[in-house]
């Protein structure tokens, strides 16, 4: 199993993880029980008082419930407001997370080459982790906001403990940090490698000072080449037609002898 098989499951396994986590972060929304308490009476019925972010409920033991919606937003407590803000923000993030891991896996083959993939992929993995932290950071908030006012011997109002749907969105934003975190440090050490490889610039050796420039070789007309004896071949061919003039000249005077006898 070669490095790019097991890029593409840890692709696949973080996929599987991220999408876990956002769904149940999103399954927190309508979730009505993240505070609840329960108030026992003389007679023997009992409310339970149950709330989340958006409005508050009370139950008795009969079944009956009744809901009722915060009226005004501007009365409630920046708190509050933060934990809502948070609590979008990270659905958002996650939803695009979703579709930019999607196209950036190696299984898809949507995406362009391998580099752009990592790079698409690791964008995705970051949008799951700070959607994981946006999460994580509103769920710890309103836990601990809890936690202090029921260990709190001085609020005199009515204490309440934390509800099913921080637990829930605590393993949501749980899931949502690990898969991002392992997403994003694969995808971004492939997108780094890619792209360092193809930033090399070519190397380019300057000639050593020690070593001497051969000189030029200058060759001579072929008029003026030496031949094998040493003599240049214009002094040969006077040379010899020197001897055929004088042969010539022996000739005509050995003819003339002959004419006189």
């Amino acid at each position: 199993m070669n490095y790019r098989t097991v890029v593409m499951y840890m692709e696949i396994g973080c996929f599987v993880v991220c999408v876990s986590g956002w769904i149940l972060v999103c399954s927190t929304m309508p979730t009505e029980i993240w505070t609840w308490s329960e108030v026992e009476s003389i007679v023997l019925t009992s409310s339970n008082y149950f709330s989340n972010l958006w409005k508050d409920c009370v139950s008795d033991s009969t079944g009956v419930s009744d809901c009722k919606g915060i009226p005004s937003m501007f009365g409630l407590n920046w708190d509050i407001h933060m934990c809502r803000a948070l609590i979008i923000i990270s659905i958002i993030l996650g939803f695009f997370g979703a579709i930019l891991v999607l196209v950036g896996m190696k299984c898809t083959k949507i995406g362009g080459s391998e580099v752009a993939n990592a790079r698409v992929t690791f964008a995705g993995g970051m949008n799951y982790l700070v959607s994981g932290l946006c999460s994580m950071i509103a769920f710890s908030y309103y836990g601990n906001k809890i936690r202090a006012e029921f260990q709190d011997p001085n609020f005199r109002a009515q204490k309440f403990e934390i509800g099913v749907a921080v637990y829930i969105g605590w393993g949501g934003s749980t899931l949502l940090v690990i898969g991002g975190l392992i997403c994003s440090v694969f995808a971004g050490k492939e997108a780094c490698q890619s792209s360092s490889k193809n930033k090399q610039m070519p190397v380019y050796k300057l000639p050593d000072a020690d070593v001497a420039t051969p000189a030029k070789q200058t060759y001579r007309p072929v008029s003026t080449a030496l031949t094998e004896g040493g003599e240049s071949r214009e002094s040969k061919t006077s040379r010899v037609s020197s001897e055929t003039r004088r042969s010539g000249s022996s000739s005509k005077t050995l003819s003339s002898l002959n004419v006189y006898v």
